[in-house]
């Protein structure tokens, strides 16, 4: 990257919004497409970019967050100067924790003053995307923005909180609302990546804090939106939002057609923590149709449409259809799942039947036993 720049990244802002997933782990250690975490796409989109120092900003249940992303390595990122950096829930200034992105960027404010980057990007761990960063940093100096968000045509059909911009021809934007009272059409809508200088960022920050505001959206970019030079970047590829877990559920399975794989893991690498694990053993009798298994499974029954962690056994008999089975689950012989998400460790027990939709997953708690 020819720009000088920094990596920010939140990791737990949307904790809320899938409750079932983050109730022991943040929203950036959630695990997706059978090997990944969230956090792994905000970051290899980051290190592909050229962006070598990543402050991931943390607030509860980051244990998972540090066991995955380690030193860095698996990443590029173990580096004496800049690489990964966990940055706290706390300021110098405050002994509480952030409630808010406005609140959780004043935390962070000595980070940012002690880094000599010309430009900041803000990602959330929401979205699974490709995208180079490098081409919006570039956008944004030339246009001379104050402030680049970058939107996706998509209908609004969540109820979580959502940014629809207007941008002009030349893409600064003229009108910013907040959870648009509409559902069903096509909108701009923000995806929750922004670059910004880093010396405006801090000066937006303290002038925020001296006024007592405390949310990013509405009293920084809705209040001046007609004053700041606010510049919308369109992205056109692929793009998954994670606001629920039957969004969750969706976009995991649109994993299983093959062009939305090559957008997702195409020419530009998708960096997780590696780990040693033994060739998934099928023994006689297993079948498997168009799913996705990881390394160190053991299949003995049969498996389809599904995506299946590392480690996770199926007995004979069983018969697992549109299905997530996240790491170490144990399917015991002759079970029957239709459209199941099944947290880390599940165990389920011989001659059980479990079912759920596509609208509606049944969910299976880690570590539970049924």
């Amino acid at each position: 990257m020819s720009y000088s720049t920094v990596g920010v990244i939140f990791s737990n802002i949307h904790d809320e919004e899938i409750p079932e997933l983050s109730k022991h782990r943040t929203m950036a250690s959630i695990p997706f497409g059978g090997r990944y975490r969230l956090v792994d796409f905000p970051l290899s989109n980051m290190v592909n970019s050229g962006i070598t120092t990543v402050g991931i900003v943390t607030k509860n249940n980051y244990q998972s967050l540090l066991q995955h992303l380690s030193s860095g390595k698996d990443w590029d990122l173990a580096r004496k100067d800049g690489g990964i950096i966990l940055l706290p829930p706390y300021s110098n200034e405050s002994d509480k924790p952030y409630f808010s992105r406005l609140e959780a960027l004043f935390s962070i404010k000595s980070f940012l003053e002690h880094r000599k980057e010309d430009f900041v990007v803000l990602c959330d761990c929401d979205g699974v995307l490709r995208i180079d960063l490098s081409k919006i940093v570039r956008f944004h100096d030339e246009n001379k923005a104050d402030i680049t968000m970058v939107y996706h045509e998509a209908e609004r059909i969540s109820s979580s909180y959502s940014i629809a911009l207007s941008p002009d021809k030349i893409g600064r934007i003229k009108s910013l609302k907040i959870d648009p009272a509409v559902n069903g059409e096509l909108l701009p809508l923000y995806i929750n990546i922004m670059v910004v200088r880093r010396e405006y960022l801090i000066d937006l920050v303290e002038n925020a804090s001296q006024y007592g505001y405390t949310s990013f959206g509405r009293d920084i970019l809705a209040k001046n939106v007609d004053t700041m030079r606010i510049f919308g970047y369109p992205f056109s590829g692929y793009y998954a939002g994670i606001d629920s877990l039957q969004a969750y559920f969706k976009h995991s399975m649109e994993l299983l057609n093959g062009s939305v794989r090559g957008e997702v893991f195409g020419s530009h690498d998708v960096y997780t923590k590696v780990r040693d694990s033994a060739p998934t053993l099928y023994k006689a009798g297993a079948t498997v149709k168009n799913s996705l298994i990881s390394d160190g499974c053991l299949i003995e029954g049969t498996v389809e449409n599904s995506i299946l962690f590392r480690g996770v056994k199926v007995g004979k008999g069983s018969v697992v259809r549109n299905c997530i089975l996240m790491q170490d689950c144990l399917i015991g012989m002759g079970v029957w799942l239709e459209s199941v998400i099944s947290d880390k460790g599940a165990v389920i027990r011989d001659g059980r039947h479990l079912a759920g939709c596509e609208a509606l997953p049944y969910f299976i708690g880690k570590g539970r036993m049924l």
